[in-house]
């Protein structure tokens, strides 16, 4: 070959992989910072070999209701092959989008990550649990489909997303505020004072429900992108990828370490890592300061010039009566009633205990927030 053709050659073959190369930086940055943005979520992962694998597949034809079961061909058509343009949201193992059903029914399709231990998990979770429960405050599963390494699960449609996009992501509704794939887009509205107190307690209810089930369900994962908002500003619970159910006999479940950076309670530092319902009671609590202050709980507060987590700077205001301060710039002050926002930051303080045993039971907390807002 004519040495100056090989030399452009060369020169071409090195340009390409180097573009690749910072294509594929550039790909990895942008998750990296996005789950940085919305705060990490943190499990240990297993690693599993291919018989492991079959026996899942096994186990799932065998136990969930074929009555649910929405085939593949389906959920294609009702996603336009799964169409990036569709995605309205990024799960713990798995891409959300937004699809229409044969039968007119708009839904939320969770693909899960395949050939991924851990997305075969979390399917198992969801359907092992998000499959009994029925209430207003948790989101309702209405189908599932296994094909080959895909798992694929289909759930209510809630119109307004995720509470963590009406508390920081100010610039992607839609003119009425929903969920949607139009691109156009325009500023929501700050929420209520009275809207985040019904949000809350919606969550207390649907918390409280599930633990006091005859064999309690633990989330594991109470966090604001985990709280879903439908068309009147209800709460409902969702992604029950970690949850676990505790018999009757015990008074939690030995796990791993799992949760989301800012929620998880301190006891998981000490490593204790049984997942107890006084852990969702502690993440419940990080929310209630969330929801009312409009920090996040994973990133650092300035306190007297030092920078310090959000439970401290919570307690350190509550402890110089500062409660008004602390309520969200954003929230219309018209109808604030201090003695209200001092009883919210009250329970959310006592959900936070660096103590389990002291935390109260979501079905108190529940008692405590309907006697104190009606």
């Amino acid at each position: 070959m004519n040495p100056n053709l090989e030399a452009v050659v060369a020169a071409a073959a090195s340009f390409i992989g180097v573009s690749l190369f910072f294509a594929f930086l550039a790909f990895t940055c942008g998750r990296r910072k996005r789950n940085r943005d919305r705060g990490v979520r943190v499990q240990t992962r297993s690693i599993a070999n291919p018989g492991e694998l079959s026996s899942i597949a096994v186990d799932e034809s065998a136990s969930f209701d074929p009555k649910l079961r929405i085939s593949m061909d389906e959920l294609r058509k009702a996603t336009k092959n799964f169409h990036p343009q569709r995605i309205i949201g990024d799960g713990g193992f798995g891409l959300v989008f937004k699809a229409r059903l044969s039968n007119g029914h708009t839904v939320a399709v969770k693909k899960l990550e395949p050939d991924a231990f851990q997305g075969f998990r979390e399917f198992r979770a969801e359907m092992e649990t998000l499959g009994k429960l029925q209430h207003s405050n948790i989101v309702k599963i209405l189908g599932y489909c296994t094909s080959n390494s895909d798992r694929v699960l289909v759930y209510e449609f809630i119109q307004r997303g995720s509470l963590d996009q009406w508390l920081y992501d100010t610039a992607s509704a839609s003119e009425n505020g929903d969920v949607s794939l139009s691109g156009h887009s325009v500023e929501r509205l700050p929420l209520s004072w009275d809207t985040r107190i019904k949000i809350i307690r919606g969550v207390a209810s649907g918390l409280a429900y599930m633990h006091g089930l005859p064999t309690p369900i633990i989330h594991r994962d109470i966090k604001a992108s985990n709280v879903l908002l439908d068309a009147d500003f209800e709460a409902h619970i969702a992604d029950f990828g970690l949850a676990r159910t505790i018999e009757a006999s015990q008074s939690h479940v030995s796990t791993q370490f799992a949760g989301t950076m800012g929620y998880m309670p301190p006891e998981y530092k000490e490593g204790f890592t049984a997942a107890t319902v006084k852990a969702d009671v502690y993440s419940f609590g990080i929310l209630m300061f969330e929801i009312a202050t409009g920090q996040r709980p994973n990133l650092p507060v300035m306190d007297k010039g030092e920078q310090v987590g959000l439970v401290v700077w919570a307690r350190n205001m509550v402890d110089g009566n500062r409660q008004m301060e602390m309520v969200d710039p954003a929230v219309p002050r018209d109808g604030l009633v201090k003695a209200s926002v001092k009883e919210f930051f009250n329970i959310a303080c006592m959900c936070t205990s660096e103590h389990a045993r002291k935390r109260p039971e979501m079905s108190r907390v529940l008692e405590l927030l309907e006697s104190a807002f009606g």
